[in-house]
């Protein structure tokens, strides 16, 4: 298997100037690269913006806004340490452009109308299906900012148990189909989700073409390059084939809605404009 021709991938012409090895080590799943990468083509980022980057994980999709479009950018994650984020933000040439935090998506350590530009990539499918946080989350995007997210959802609804291929071990043991998967969502879910707030408005949602080949593909150059952190999941994916599982991305503006009385998660009270 040619795993750097994988990796380097038509598609994906920005991604292809980074390392395949550094891709590899820093992977927390599907290849958050190409994936930030597929984000960025329909936002506006210009140098100078301030991004929060929610759920970064090791900073990969971090660095990459920060090398491409010149953007400040918060790297807030929960689980991943600031530590390790910010020696790779310095081994990267972005120690003036990433800021590594550790936060919680519910408690967000920041003012009002802070940043230009909210990202998430492979990780608001697990905080963000509440139909308040969208509007808690705008509290910090200044009016006329831009949302931008790529989750892992489903392809349509569940009519029942998700099909057999997903629910049944592979050839290594792993089953794809966990608990954690419930918060898989339709692009019609999020589309309806998004839009029924007076927060964002120009809400857009649309799943990525061939994004099933994309992740087989990687799973199997880090199977092969003995690179995987958890089990393939490759088998079930190939199995799929998009008819499931699938990627979507959900863009949004900022409303001027001021946010009087946004209920904060974290807190459990309302909050108003000045906090």
């Amino acid at each position: 298997m040619d795993i750097e021709k994988i990796l380097r991938r038509p598609e994906f012409p920005r991604s292809g100037k980074y390392d395949p090895e550094w891709m590899m080590e820093n992977q927390m799943g599907p290849n958050a690269v190409w994936l930030v990468e597929w984000l960025c083509s329909v936002l506006d980022l210009r140098p100078g913006m301030r991004v929060l980057d929610l759920g970064c994980g090791k900073a990969m999709t971090s660095i990459f806004l920060a090398r491409e479009f010149g953007v400040q950018v918060w790297a807030a994650d929960l689980w991943m340490s600031p530590d390790p984020n910010w020696r790779r933000a310095v081994a990267a040439g972005v120690s003036d452009l990433v800021f590594p935090i550790k936060a919680e998506a519910h408690a967000l350590p920041f003012a009002q109308g802070f940043f230009d530009a909210v990202v998430s990539v492979d990780a608001f499918q697990y905080f963000g299906t509440d139909e308040l946080y969208i509007d808690y989350l705008s509290r910090f995007v200044k009016p006329g900012g831009a949302f931008g997210i790529v989750v892992v959802g489903l392809t349509e609804a569940l009519d029942g148990a998700p099909p057999a291929c997903l629910t049944t071990p592979q050839q290594n043991g792993k089953i794809f189909w966990e608990p954690s998967c419930r918060c898989f969502k339709t692009r019609e879910f999020w589309q309806n989700l998004w839009m029924g707030s007076p927060m964002v408005k120009n809400v857009a949602a649309e799943v990525q073409p061939d994004g099933w080949r994309h992740w087989r593909d990687f799973e199997q150059a880090l199977e092969a390059a003995g690179k995987s952190i958890f089990p393939s999941d490759a088998e079930a994916i190939d199995k799929d084939r998009g008819k499931t599982i699938c990627f979507q991305r959900l863009t949004a503006q900022r409303t001027n809605e001021t946010g009087e009385d946004l209920y904060d998660p974290a807190l459990g009270v309302k909050v108003g404009v000045d906090g």
